[in-house]
């Protein structure tokens, strides 16, 4: 590799000033060389706590920057798209953050612009790229759980801020698009395997029409489940458990592993309810981001295929679509 890739980040979301942007700036292939917001002074602000050379006050003035190689847009859902899709007309890769879209139909029109352009798009699951995952993932395939049957999650946090976007339903809030969609990507990648069938319930917050309470459960083929709870108004909140004919695996942070600390992953093989046949697998710290940031890095400059491409991304939506309707319709929904 003779270059490294330059960025440009789209807003300035709290996951890219406290994750994305410190993952680029600190890693192997690329450096952040702008940032836009339709608030310049907020840009510029942005810029120099970051290092970034650049700041623009709209987005489509950093899209027309020759000087930038990639895209990270990490925009309110209802953006994801678009954006996305003005980005390849300018000839710029984009990692854009998940969901990909508020729905497979729009996931869908991405993919055509992908297409056309023949520019790499990349969802940001940065759990894909940890290796805590990529152990689980292994331990599952050559059966040290049995043969596992079920995937319970949990994934939850409490915000009741009415200005935050997550709390904003006309723009793709809820729990379900925010933090549910880990839930059911990380299901599909242990199964490998697309769900059958679908259902779920949900409870809205009267102000904000958000979903703050989903549960849902999908069919795999064989008959293997998940089971999740996600939640914007309930404790903070991370489990994951994967149960197996002969044990069951638990990963102590699932899905925000810390960069600077050791994650543990608890297998047990139900000797008795004591854990007297518990193992624990430690995984040294690693920054998923910077791992999820090098990966597509390594796309655009050697062609690499990528951890997980745009037509994961439209089978995840399918999923979520699937949970959706089965909400309106009462019962069992295909995706």
């Amino acid at each position: 590799m003779t270059r490294t890739i330059r960025w440009g980040v789209l807003g300035c979301a709290g996951i890219a000033i406290n994750a994305v942007i410190p993952a680029i700036q600190s890693s192997k292939l690329g450096r952040v060389t702008a940032i836009a917001s339709r608030d310049l002074n907020k840009a510029k602000e942005t810029a120099a706590a970051s290092h970034i050379p650049m700041a623009y006050g709209s987005y489509e003035e950093l899209l027309a920057d020759p000087n930038i190689d990639a895209i990270y847009n990490p925009l309110p859902n209802h953006l994801h798209v678009p954006l996305t899709c003005l980005a390849l007309e300018h000839g710029k890769p984009v990692l854009c953050e998940k969901p990909i879209a508020l729905n497979s139909q729009e996931a869908e029109e991405l993919s055509v612009v992908e297409k056309r352009t023949g520019l790499p798009v990349a969802e940001a699951f940065m759990v894909r790229h940890h290796p805590q995952w990529k152990m689980a993932r292994s331990l599952v395939e050559t059966g040290h759980l049995g043969e596992v049957r079920v995937i319970q999650t949990i994934f939850s946090y409490y915000l009741d801020d009415p200005n935050n976007v997550r709390n904003q339903a006309s723009i793709g809030g809820g729990a379900l698009l925010d933090v549910g969609c880990y839930t059911v990507n990380i299901a599909r990648f242990l199964f490998g395997a697309e769900p059958l069938r679908a259902i779920a319930a949900i409870e809205r917050d009267p102000a904000f029409e958000t979903d703050r309470l989903t549960s849902g459960l999908m069919e795999f083929p064989g008959g293997r489940q998940l089971i999740f709870t996600c939640a914007t108004q309930l404790a903070l909140t991370q489990k994951l458990t994967i149960l197996g004919t002969r044990g069951r695996m638990e990963l102590e942070i699932p899905f925000n592993a810390p960069s600077d600390a050791q994650t543990t992953i608890i297998i047990d093989n139900g000797e008795d309810l004591a854990g007297s046949g518990r193992e624990e697998i430690v995984i040294d710290a690693v920054d998923q981001y910077r791992e999820q940031v090098d990966a597509f890095a390594a796309t655009i400059l050697t062609g690499a295929p990528l951890v997980a491409d745009l037509n994961d991304a439209i089978a995840n939506m399918r999923a979520l679509d699937a949970l959706l309707r089965s909400t309106t319709t009462g019962r069992w929904e295909a995706p």
